[in-house]
């Protein structure tokens, strides 16, 4: 380890400290002067538990929330428009920039970096300091930025990691993890060279996260990156894993966590209990998880989103002195990368069940919900469709005819700027059903995997120190948001400051 990492190091553990000293009385008993039972607010008040959810929708940019509204009220019988997602009813909302320090069109490597660091750094980089150039691994080891959820485990908070993407990608990776290149998932996607002078990939950096006393519970895809190209995978036999060190992480988190739990099916999930003692891994998938609509009919079954955030809010509850818990909607943000409307929003709606699960779950006077997209995507609604008119159907105007463009061809309400969606002549979609799972909405340039959008992306918070979420921010402030409501009194010393100086 460098000087920088035993620095950072050092950082840690004085922060860890600060924190517990914080959060004194946090398992104390609570009650008023007078013998009566306290309140969720003077508890919190007095030390009780102190908790943050991070909810991150993947490329959920202001269009797809919108849209996602309108299905979302739609599937309940309503025309759509007047629907409200449940975060929407939040009173604090905010617009946040989410340029990286290289790109004015940011990745989700460096913008979570951003909300997990308090500091923005280039794309592809995950929680490492924006100076360090890409690929540079001695530069990295060097550079790497402490993230909330690490402080947080230093200061005896329990932690969560929950995703329906890899676990290994990079928006849960950015809690954990510290690379120059969002690439090195496993080691076989990290260069020789970078290993030779000691940086980890991904997954074996989740194995062998040393901070506090771990993280409690973690959720997503990615069994493929934790085991051996040897190794079958015991839902899908013909896939096999991706290492090339014959190393089989998960065996080994079992053995480090012998009172553990490591799951990978819903049957598997289904027998968890909050109530035991230990961590609790799952992966689901051997890449990312499916689809919310690819979820009927499959024989071994995952859980959803809102099911995994419940179990992981029950049993991080049980800490005295609170949690951290980061919920990514991975899947929205593929969704539109392949110019799928209709996978993108059944996920984004997806994420607002999960988000409902965590208000019938917590208190709002000791838990802040903050819900937020680390960057949006090219889509786009126009048209001048009827209220009501179906969301992912051709435009029909407020007068009941069907709209055309200049050709006399439908169109729909609903599409990309660029992407695979792109038709060199465009076809008459009279008889297309363009609500169907597959439908590719059309795109204005030809691209393999749309891209990100660039504009900015909305965040909704309630709870303690919501009312920071306000105006237009910066991205990395959202870090400080999160801090000082999981620890109103400070603790984090040099570390703070020296990001103050760095913005």
């Amino acid at each position: 380890m460098g000087e920088g990492g035993r620095a950072r190091r050092r950082v840690l553990q004085a922060t860890g400290a600060a924190l517990v000293a914080a959060a004194v009385c946090a398992g104390c008993a609570t009650g008023t002067a007078d013998g009566a039972p306290a309140t969720a607010a003077s508890a919190a008040a007095a030390g009780g538990p102190r908790n943050v959810i991070l909810f991150l929708g993947d490329g959920m940019g202001v269009s797809t929330v919108t849209a996602a509204r309108i299905l979302a009220g739609q599937q309940q019988g309503g025309s759509g428009e007047e629907y409200l997602l449940p975060y929407e009813r939040f009173p604090n909302l905010a617009l946040i920039k989410t340029y990286n320090t290289d790109a004015q069109v940011a990745d989700s490597a460096g913008t979570m970096a951003a909300i997990m660091t308090g500091q923005k750094t280039r794309m592809g980089h995950i929680s490492v300091s924006s100076a360090v150039p890409h690929d540079d691994c001695a530069a990295a080891l060097e550079g790497e930025l402490p993230t909330l959820l690490e402080l947080a485990e230093e200061g005896g908070f329990a932690t969560g990691v929950v995703t329906t993407a890899r676990l290994t990608h990079a928006t849960p990776a950015a809690t954990y993890a510290h690379v120059p290149n969002r690439e090195w998932e496993s080691d076989s996607q990290l260069p020789p060279a970078a290993a030779e002078l000691g940086c980890r990939d991904i997954a074996r950096q989740f194995v062998e996260f040393a901070h506090g006393d771990g993280i409690e519970v973690a959720f997503g895809g990615g069994r493929a990156t934790f085991v051996p190209k040897d190794a079958t995978d015991p839902e899908h036999p013909q896939v096999k894993g991706i290492r090339s060190d014959g190393r089989n992480l998960i065996e080994e988190w079992q053995r480090a966590h012998p009172n553990g739990r490591y799951v990978w099916n819903q049957a598997q999930f289904d027998a968890l209990s909050p109530e035991d003692d230990g961590p609790v891994l799952g992966l689901f998938e051997p890449s990312h998880m499916r689809f919310s609509v690819e979820r009927a009919g499959d024989a071994a079954g995952e859980p959803s989103l809102a099911e995994m955030t419940a179990f992981a809010i029950r049993k991080l509850s049980r800490n005295p002195r609170g949690f951290f818990l980061m919920v990514e909607g991975g899947r929205i943000d593929h969704g539109h990368h392949a110019g799928n409307a209709r996978r993108a929003l059944e996920d984004a709606v997806a994420m607002a069940d999960a988000v409902q699960t965590a208000l019938d779950l917590t208190d709002e006077a000791n838990t802040l919900i903050l819900v937020t997209a680390d960057h949006s995507h090219t889509f786009t609604i126009s048209g001048y469709p009827r209220r009501g008119n179906p969301i992912f159907g051709t435009v029909v105007y407020p007068d009941g005819s069907p709209a055309t463009d200049t050709e006399g061809r439908p169109y729909t309400t609903l599409g990309y700027q660029n992407g695979p969606g792109y038709r060199e002549t465009l076809p008459d979609l009279t008889s297309v059903d363009t609500e169907a799972v597959d439908y590719l909405q059309i795109s204005a340039y030809p691209l393999d995997s749309e891209t990100h959008g660039g504009e900015d992306v909305p965040a909704y918070a309630l709870g303690p120190n919501a009312e920071a979420v306000r105006g237009v921010m910066e991205q990395n402030r959202l870090f400080d948001v999160m801090q000082q409501a999981l620890m109103p009194d400070g603790g984090l010393g040099g570390h703070q400051a020296g990001q103050r100086a760095s913005r």
